[in-house]
């Protein structure tokens, strides 16, 4: 018997991840060998285009696209967007100028890079946060079974649609449409929590809900744009301790934890000087991130030399830009945070330790605190938002 189209495709994609040295455990494997993607990602996508300025996002729809070019679409390690601004491609109406995705299909290999990470394995009670289009939990079904994976999507729609896939699939397992920051209570205890999304700190009912010795795979990230992705392991207090992981991962925000919303604003008059860091240093992907450590409550906007903090709350502010001349450059900052102050001092302390990647950092949880650290748990830190 000659293997169909999507069987072909998902083991090239399959040999495709081993040639990068993304996957290692043989049920992992199977998983990336059985589980069908064009179930999940539906009846459209949304490609995008970039032309100057702004991102097009075009709805592409299945029915309109030859039945083997949609395979070999499905099967590129690529993450596709399937709603924005909570309108899934098969609604939409037509281009999008703009918006915000608020639901994908990540690519395969960072999904099934971090199922290995946590430790996922047949027998292990699992919690996803983030369902999206349910990818990730069908791959979870196959290796830990399915009445030990729960699963739990905020947005309606994509929980609904992900329900329909995973059933066409031949998987049921537990589908919640609530908050995925709190977790779901009646499941626990969990052996292993991985997050789809990005938070900017781990909510204590959430890390409650682990075992001793159990496992949370997240993202942290914030309103400068920083991601970094770390590995926990709960203790028997309610905290939990770990490192962040090599690589560049990155997911959107829980909605919940997404920067506050804000009108147009003007760049005001400050407090001027020379910056003592290159501003650019932001737009490196460790470099944002301490910067987001030390200004937490700030969104960043701008890049390279022209980076701008703004932080709503307070009206605080900071914007950089070259120096009159072109020699080094100044920042300009007002309010009552100085933001740019804070940005230097972090970044500084990072250059003196050699720039390292986030791999570098640890976190440690404590009834009373979140810290990020460098180097070890007694080295240089900063503490979360909560």
């Amino acid at each position: 018997m000659t293997p169909d189209t999507s069987t072909v495709l998902r083991r090239r994609l399959v040999e495709q991840l081993l040639d990068e040295d993304l996957l290692h455990d043989p049920d992992v494997r199977r998983a990336a060998e059985t589980v069908p993607r064009e179930t999940f990602l539906g009846r459209a996508i949304y490609k995008p285009t970039d032309p100057p300025g702004v991102t097009v996002w075009t709805p592409t729809r299945r029915d309109d696209v030859p039945a083997d070019e949609w395979l070999r679409l499905t099967y590129q390690n690529t993450t596709w967007v399937t709603q924005i601004d909570g309108v899934l491609a098969e609604d939409a109406a037509g281009p999008v100028t703009g918006g915000t995705p608020t639901s994908s299909s990540t690519l395969p290999g960072v999904i099934l890079w971090m199922i290995e990470q946590a430790g996922v394995a047949r027998g292990k009670r699992v919690l996803i946060i983030g369902a999206g289009t349910g990818l990730s939990t069908a791959y979870v079904c196959e290796i830990a079974g399915e009445g030990n994976t729960t699963a739990i999507e905020t947005d309606p729609a994509a929980a609904e649609r992900a329900r329909k896939a995973l059933a066409e699939a031949g998987y049921a397992p537990t589908l919640i449409t609530a908050d995925g920051l709190r977790g779901h209570a009646d499941g626990a205890p969990y052996d292993v929590v991985l997050a789809f999304c990005s938070m900017r700190h781990v909510p204590y009912g959430l890390l409650r809900q682990i075992k001793e010795g159990g496992t949370l795979l997240v993202t942290l990230a914030g309103w400068g744009f920083g991601h970094g992705l770390v590995r926990l392991t709960a203790d028997d207090e309610g905290g939990a301790t770990g490192r962040f992981l090599p690589g560049y991962t990155s997911f959107m925000m829980a909605r919940t934890h997404d920067r506050p919303p804000h009108g147009p604003f003007e760049l005001l008059p400050g407090e001027q000087r020379p910056s003592r860091i290159d501003p650019a240093l932001l737009d490196d992907w460790s470099g944002r991130f301490v910067a987001q450590l030390a200004a937490p409550s700030a969104e960043r906007l701008g890049a390279g030399y022209e980076q701008i903090l703004l932080d709503v709350a307070t009206g605080s502010q900071a914007r950089t830009q070259v120096a009159e001349g072109g020699d080094g450059w100044t920042v300009i900052q007002r309010g009552p945070l100085k933001l740019w102050d804070a940005v230097e001092d972090a970044v500084a302390l990072w250059q003196a330790h050699s720039s390292p990647h986030l791999s570098e950092f640890g976190m440690t949880i404590t009834t009373d605190a979140q810290r990020v650290w460098l180097g070890d748990p007694d080295g240089p830190s900063w503490t979360l938002p909560i």
